[in-house]
């Protein structure tokens, strides 16, 4: 179990817990002098006979130190609040408590201290004001003790309460990967840097790799402790101490707030959707996009907040929210954080990450709304999938969620009505009849296009993508147009997509011009007109015959050899004769041969043999040419 303190400067805490250890929290040269908590202090003690050892964490209370406490405050199991009874109920207990109702730590016990120095009816008014100070929170039932740090009065009765809580305390499960949030990082003589931290979630042991971030280095584990005892592994909800080691490892790159993972959960972030609420007693409205310092495990960030569902939140409300960090974080669903002011003057509430990786566009939608509150609703992934799903139009990386629930993919179980998709990308989940929508979307678009460009065979892959406007990534999209394809629903002519029963169709006036064209074209031979020659002699515009002789070379009537120089089907149907048989009395065609075999320049040759190139009948080998017999030209022997 680990305990943390919390309650107001001078109210005797680190007094009450080296009654309790008999160590001392204050291990600092300057705190000794104040007689002031600074920094986090450390101790263990067996409150009991083999009960093993119980972590304290000692905060301090000074309104100057909050960020201190707050590094503190994360992955404890029972907050000590700690109320003198000389002072009774002050700001920094009012503070301190609303940030661990807001960290969501499930237990409490109250100390009322220093009873030594008052009257006992100075006593029940402290009692009084605790209570009253709890009732509308979720420690309204924790117990209240009287102590004596001087006397030692109250102290075993004390000890007795934590030794029954530490029987309550559920341990924390190791599915998914190891966590800790470094709060302090040191040298030891002859054994390098030790980091400590209380471990999150998951475990590690000796001989591990993990991922030092936000960095990104990787470091492996030379030896620890748990709760202050050698051990060879730790588990989620134990003080860990990791030696670490690590290329080119300094001290001085590793720092409080930091975090260590398993490699596979590394995934810094600066978007956080999170479910925001605001103290009550906050005296000021939260405006959209207001600047605050979060605190999110022991780490200190600048963010802005992005309001979701409206421009405002007034004092004890809640609302979905999105943080903008100014630095990488890291976070799985569920952590916990605080938000504090601008100047980290004063607490203004808190919150829990519902997606570490919140989207930058579309987050007010309804859709990603419904989303959210399916996350906040469920911790569970199972149960929280469908919905996601559901309202997930580009499917959902399985990768980002096994980050996201820290719940590693071979622990999933899906519903029958997920799909898992493999694209390029990777795979992506999802609904099954969501995707089956998405095709029949795609063959309605692919129609439409159909109707509104008759005269073309079809769009090419990138054309249909922004044509259909489907919300998906390309990938994506290439298994969608992949699937289809597979099941004879789409056919492709070259790059062309198009339906199987459609077919080009010229218009009335393309039909009238191709009849006058074809003549010129055959009776050309291998020789045929320039677009600009054409258009002359039919007394057209040059881009009119361009347009028609393009559409001509969709139909696979005509052939585009270079920009302006179009041949008809027949007549390089006739070329590719000559080509094979050229290659039958040489395998290796010369342009010379083939220039002498159609009696044209060299020039115009070297074109028709470079389209040869280009639509496969022919491969380049130096200054000649081989016939690929692959090549349907090369089967059909060209008629």
């Amino acid at each position: 179990m680990i305990v943390g303190t919390a309650g107001h400067i001078d109210h005797g805490k680190t007094s009450l817990l080296q009654a309790l250890t008999g160590q001392s929290g204050d291990r600092r040269p300057q705190e000794r002098e104040r007689g002031m908590t600074i920094d986090l202090g450390y101790l263990y003690a067996e409150l009991a006979s083999g009960a093993g050892l119980t972590g304290f964490i000692d905060v301090p209370g000074h309104e100057k130190f909050t960020h201190n406490m707050l590094a503190g405050a994360q992955g404890i199991d029972l907050v000590l609040l700690v109320v003198a009874a000389d002072d009774g109920v002050m700001p920094q207990t009012r503070e301190h408590l609303a940030i661990v109702e807001l960290l969501g730590i499930p237990r409490a016990l109250v100390a009322i201290t220093k009873c030594d120095r008052v009257e006992a009816g100075r006593v029940a008014e402290v009692r009084r004001q605790v209570s009253d100070l709890l009732a509308p929170g979720p420690f309204a039932e924790a117990p209240l003790l009287d102590v004596s740090s001087v006397t030692g009065d109250g102290v075993e009765t004390l000890r007795d309460a934590l030794i029954r809580a530490q029987g309550d305390v559920e341990d924390r499960g190791v599915i998914g990967g190891f966590r800790l949030a470094i709060d302090r990082a040191f040298s030891v003589a002859g054994a390098g840097i030790v980091v400590t931290g209380t471990a999150l979630s998951g475990s590690v042991a000796v001989g591990d790799k993990l991922i030092l971030g936000p960095s990104g280095k990787t470091v492996r584990v030379r030896g620890l402790h748990a709760q202050n005892q050698p051990a060879e592994q730790a588990f989620a909800g134990q003080r860990v101490a990791l030696n670490l080691s690590g290329e080119r490892l300094e001290l001085g790159q590793i720092h409080r707030g930091q975090w260590l993972l398993a490699e596979w959960l590394f995934a810094p972030t600066q978007r956080l959707d999170i479910e925001l609420q605001l103290l009550a007693d906050e005296p000021r409205t939260f405006e959209h996009f207001q600047p605050v310092h979060v605190h999110l495990g022991t780490q200190d960030v600048i963010a802005r907040v992005a309001l979701l569902e409206g421009t405002t939140l007034k004092p004890g409300g809640r609302m979905f929210a999105q943080l903008l960090t100014n630095a990488p974080v890291h976070a799985v669903k569920g952590d916990r954080l605080i938000i504090r002011d601008q100047s980290a003057q004063r607490t203004l509430g808190g919150g829990r990450v519902l997606d570490p990786f919140a989207p930058a566009r579309q987050r007010r939608s309804p859709e990603r709304l419904a989303q959210l509150k399916a996350l906040a609703g469920s911790h569970n992934l199972e149960q929280t999938l469908p919905v996601l799903l559901n309202h997930g139009v580009a499917g959902l990386d399985p990768q980002r969620l096994e980050r996201q629930f820290n719940r590693p993919r071979a622990d999933w179980s899906l519903p029958q009505n997920v799909r898992m998709i493999d694209t390029r990308q990777g795979p992506v989940l999802f609904n099954a009849q969501r995707w089956a929508r998405l095709k029949f979307t795609l063959l309605e678009q692919l129609a439409r296009f159909h109707e509104l460009e008759p005269d073309q065979m079809g769009p090419d892959r990138d054309r249909l993508r922004r044509f259909s406007a489907l919300p998906l990534e390309r990938s994506t999209f290439a298994s969608l147009l992949d699937e289809l394809r597979a099941a004879g629903s789409i056919d492709a002519s070259g790059p062309w997509l198009h339906l199987p029963d459609h077919q080009v169709r010229l218009n009335a006036e393309d039909e009238i011009l191709w009849l006058q064209l074809q003549p010129l074209f055959e009776l050309a031979g291998f020789d045929p007109p320039w677009v600009r020659d054409v258009a002359k002699a039919l007394g057209q515009e040059d881009a009119v015959v361009r347009l028609l002789l393009r559409k001509l070379a969709r139909l696979g009537l005509m052939h585009q050899v270079v920009r302006d120089l179009f041949i008809s089907d027949t007549q390089l149907r006739r070329m590719a004769a000559v080509l094979l048989h050229l290659a039958e009395e040489n395998p290796q065609i010369q342009v010379t041969s083939f220039r002498d075999a159609l009696g044209l320049g060299r020039k115009r040759c070297i074109q028709f043999l470079e389209y040869f190139d280009r639509i496969g009948l022919t491969r380049r080998m130096g200054e000649s040419r081989l016939i690929r017999h692959d090549n349907a030209l090369a089967s059909s022997g060209a008629n």
